[in-house]
């Protein structure tokens, strides 16, 4: 139980707001909100009646307390620091920085229209987040089809041949690059994108209808034709989404189901009578939280990311029932800028849509059951194959695996990352800055690999020795670093093997035991054995091996190319005049990489948004001036 003082607690304010918990390190564990935010804590303590309560109790260290003047606002920013600090115990999206989008780009005389996983650009129209990557790529298709925009990279249309590609032939592209088409027509196509990607799709179909017949009145029958084949296109995809011959609106139907410490949410968006899309996004729910608990949370979470909010959602009726329901209407009225009304469907259309969405929320929650079942039982083989294979006395539940990554003697790196039961625990992966340089007496001045292993396994045993008599609730205290592994994988073979028994001696001594693996035909050198083991490449156990050793790699690669991308940034643009972190990060996103800011001609730098033509003048001359 927690021993957080009872006269602190009723020091809080009796006033509506939200509170956060905070651990004995300042790690914020659960963010709630409240009417009340004196009498919503002293709950909390009360009768803690779930499983996630009683652990929240043991945990807090500290409470602090942020007063809003409404209940709506408590929501909004409830939701803002659930964002910022990712509290374990609170409902969260999976994931969600890598949901997909469709962007528009405004900025530019002939907009694209692509595929992305970002929204931070202000002059970019973006419509989603959507669930499914493949159905967006396929819209993306048809839509190319419909309004013929152009699929050419970069701000200006076309290429340096400067003759239209194959899409102006097939009849996917009017050819902008070579004017083919006007601005102003071009941008007609893509106010007819935005109208279908934000369901007007009525207005739609009138447009192009009108279009046809005029077309056909003037006897230009290729333009009426044109426009036949558009229309019956928006119509064939529409009418195998239609939902209501009786006109049945606008609205999103969004049902909830949850399960062990997870929840599935289901978003049925209807247009104009139109199934336009239907998402369907999984959630943290550690702390088991009910249905309408976890229903307004994705509700906050999913309307803060889409680009509009519908004056009508469709929810269940634990939802609707709850009394936080006025304030989520209100807050999303505000995002909306219009009534937004928040109810159930008795009957009809909108009722067949929700028990549509609450029996897909249902069968993913079953699904996801049986695949992580299956992913369990996948994992507990690999250990089981591992612990045969290396002959160990228990299960290997934790295995930790180091790589050192350098590029001609640079900027040498290693990382360690962990598994723990079979699957990465990335709250313990740690990188690692490596001193250790190779014999100077020779003229060789790089890194020795075998040397750098033994540092960092050195000091990986080190820091072990310190943290034994930290306590846990220190805020010194490391839990990667203190916590004994089972089998430590060297990435690389019999000399790197060596070099890490040496600086391991200790924790062989207490029965941790130490492997490499040797990437050429995946050799597993085990100590005391002149041949290394070969395990067949089917077999879950070596599988395993491969997936930790991999995701070092990728892990110390990774630290690698960020410390020397800093390091050439540094060395490079922060002599050029006018350039600072703003610019500089701007220069990195439209480039990709210094090579390519080097190699950048001066109309290309002109090109980047945010860098005037004076200035990409003097970049040029400045760069090219040093000679580098």
């Amino acid at each position: 139980m927690s021993v957080y003082p009872a006269d602190r607690r009723r020091e809080l304010p009796d006033e509506p707001g939200v509170y956060l918990f905070r651990d004995s390190r300042g790690r914020v564990i659960y963010v709630g909100k409240a009417k009340s935010i004196r009498k919503r804590v002293a709950s909390h303590f009360s009768n803690p009646s779930t499983r996630a309560g009683r652990e929240i109790l043991e945990m807090i260290d500290q409470i602090e307390a942020l007063v809003v003047h409404t209940e709506s606002e408590a929501l909004l920013v409830e939701q803002n620091f659930i964002k910022q600090y990712k509290p374990r115990l609170n409902i969260r999206l999976r994931d969600d920085k890598s949901y997909p989008y469709i962007a528009i780009s405004l900025d530019e005389d002939f907009p694209r229209v692509y595929f992305t996983r970002e929204r931070h650009r202000r002059d970019r129209a973006y419509f989603g987040p959507y669930s499914n990557a493949k159905r967006v790529r396929s819209t993306l298709e048809v839509l190319g089809k419909v309004f013929m925009f152009r699929s050419c990279d970069g701000p200006e249309p076309g290429r340096r041949s400067g003759s239209p590609c194959l899409d102006y032939y097939i009849k996917r592209c009017e050819a902008p690059c070579v004017g083919y088409v006007s601005r102003e027509r071009y941008r007609e196509a893509i106010d007819g994108v935005i109208a279908f990607l934000s369901g007007r799709y009525r207005e739609i179909e009138s447009k192009l209808e009108y279009e046809m017949r005029i077309a056909s009145v003037e006897q230009r029958f290729e333009d009426a034709a044109r426009e036949r084949n558009r229309l019956r296109a928006i119509r064939s995809l529409l009418e195998r989404q239609r939902v209501s011959h009786e006109g049945g609106g606008s609205f999103d139907a969004i049902a909830v189901a949850v399960g062990d410490g997870e929840a599935n949410a289901q978003v049925f968006q209807v247009r104009d009578g139109v199934l336009s899309d239907r998402q369907s996004f999984y959630l943290d729910n550690a702390a088991d939280a009910e249905i309408a608990d976890v229903a307004q949370a994705f509700v906050l979470q999913y309307y803060a990311s889409a680009m509009s909010v519908p004056g009508l959602l469709v929810v269940q009726r634990a939802l609707a029932d709850a009394s936080e329901v006025p304030a989520l209407a209100e807050a999303l009225s505000a995002r909306r800028g219009g009534q937004v009304e928040i109810r159930v469907a008795e009957r009809g259309d909108k009722r067949r849509i929700l028990e549509l969405a609450q029996r897909n929320a249902e069968l993913a929650i079953d699904q996801e059951k049986l695949r992580s079942e299956r992913r369990r039982q996948q994992r507990v083989e690999a250990l089981d194959g591992l612990q045969q294979a290396l002959g160990l006395d228990a299960i290997p539940l934790r295995i930790e695996c180091f790589d050192i990554s350098t590029l001609m003697g640079t900027n040498t790196v290693a990382s360690m990352v962990v598994f723990e039961g079979g699957a990465p625990k990335r709250s313990d992966y740690r990188r690692f800055k490596v001193f250790t340089v190779g014999d100077q007496s020779d003229g060789d001045y790089g890194p020795d690999d075998f040397a750098a292993m033994e540092e960092v396994l050195g000091r990986r045993w080190r820091r072990w020795e310190s943290q034994r008599d930290v306590s846990p609730h220190d805020k010194d205290y490391d839990p990667s670093f203190a916590t004994l592994p089972n089998v430590v994988v060297i990435d690389g073979g019999k000399g790197q093997l060596s070099a890490g028994l040496r600086a391991l001696r200790g924790f062989r001594e207490r029965g941790v035991t130490v492997i490499s693996l040797a990437k050429r035909i995946e050799e597993v050198f085990v100590p005391g054995r002149e041949a290394p083991l070969v395990l067949a490449h089917d077999t879950p156990e070596l599988q395993l091996l491969q997936r930790v050793r991999d995701e070092a790699h990728r892990f110390a690669i990774t630290h690698h190319r960020s410390r020397r991308d800093r390091a050439m940034t540094a060395s490079v643009l922060d002599e050029l005049p006018g350039v600072g972190p703003a610019r500089k990060r701007a220069l990195l996103a439209h480039f990709g990489s210094p090579d390519a800011i080097l190699a950048a001609s001066r109309e290309e730098l002109a090109a980047v948004p945010g860098v005037p033509g004076k200035l990409a003048r003097d970049m040029y001359r400045e760069l090219h001036k040093s000679g580098v």
